[in-house]
């Protein structure tokens, strides 16, 4: 990633939060939002993560404003046909994102061009909710645990298959990661979202998978897939019992997804302030945090700086991991 898109991003907390500020200085502080459906982009196709997660808390947000929040699933290029479209959308809090951290932290570095701006054209609303990826194998796969993976890898470099849901999305880093710190080769098998590269795992067409916790956890329990560890740093709720990758022979292995709300670039504060509100309502519901929790996502929420701080921090670390481990969007 080059110095200038890294300094942007730094200063995402600051230029884009105090651009909104300004924005709304001649907005009426008790102003009702909204008082229309809103319409929350999904950059991602139904069946993954990002699906998921957003249609529940469309759900709750819709009873919480008492205005429809209606899910736009726009799919395709790793997430950025759906951010092109909320960035140039208006700036009037009726267009969301439940954004991840492919579009706000990986996808700069991963593509050369992009139609956006992930620092300039978005502003940060909450942070909805972090979950590990969970490392699962097609049951004829001979492994058990991540050692005896490794070690069939090395055996028979560029003859295992890893699938993910799309170029520079978080199952495609993983996996990437994974080659270059265990040492082994495995071939990356990109698909149009989780979907069907689940379906194709369990057909058997792939063999590998660094999949996230809500779509691949049905799948563990009907035994139709075999789950070897988490991505997580340390073990995560939910799956106390599953060690992580980096305490099974990979150390300091860390891959960990998560999903968060932006607006467009020139929301005003008094709306930026009023959807948050509204996402952290909707993350305390014990329903949603049941549910969530079920499927191995975190519900997390807080403010639009402590979301912007996360973000900063994000860059760089994907960043790295895409020049080390060489990973490029076919």
């Amino acid at each position: 990633m080059t110095k200038p898109v890294i300094a942007a991003v730094a200063l995402m907390s600051v230029t884009q939060l105090a651009t909104s500020a300004a924005n709304a200085q001649g907005a009426s502080p008790a102003s009702k939002f909204p008082i229309k459906s809103v319409r929350m982009i999904l950059a991602f196709p139904p069946g993954g993560a990002s699906d998921f997660a957003g249609r529940l808390l469309a759900q709750r947000l819709t009873e919480i404003w008492g205005q429809s929040v209606l899910v736009d699933n726009r799919a395709g290029a790793g997430g950025n046909i759906g951010a092109e479209l909320t960035a140039r959308s208006p700036a009037d809090g009726y267009t969301i994102m439940l954004a991840n951290n492919a579009v706000l932290a990986a996808n700069a570095a991963l593509y050369p061009k992009l139609s956006y701006d992930p620092a300039r054209d978005f502003i940060p609303v909450t942070l909805v909710a972090v979950q590990p990826n969970i490392l699962v194998v097609h049951p004829s796969v001979q492994a058990t645990s991540v050692k005896e993976l490794v070690a069939l890898a090395k055996s028979r470099p560029g003859q295992l298959n890893y699938a993910s849901s799309g170029n520079g999305l978080a199952a495609h880093l993983a996996g990437e990661l994974f080659n270059s710190m265990a040492g082994v080769n495995m071939v990356h098998v990109p698909y149009k979202g989780a979907g069907p590269a689940l379906a194709d795992l369990i057909g058997g067409q792939t063999q590998v998978m660094f999949a996230t916790a809500t779509s691949v956890v049905p799948h563990v329990k009907a035994g139709k897939l075999r789950a070897l560890a988490t991505t997580a740093p340390k073990r995560s709720v939910g799956f106390e019992d599953m060690p992580t990758v980096s305490e099974s022979g990979v150390p300091g292995f860390d891959a960990t997804s998560w999903h968060g709300i932006v607006v467009p670039s020139g929301t005003p504060r008094t709306i930026v302030d009023q959807i948050a509100a509204g996402v952290n309502t909707a993350l305390k519901n014990p329903d949603l945090r049941e549910k969530y929790l079920a499927a191995g996502a975190e519900p997390v929420g807080g403010t639009p700086e402590q979301f912007a701080a996360h973000i900063k921090a994000e860059v760089p670390r994907w960043a790295k991991v895409i020049k080390q481990s060489g990973a490029k969007a076919d």
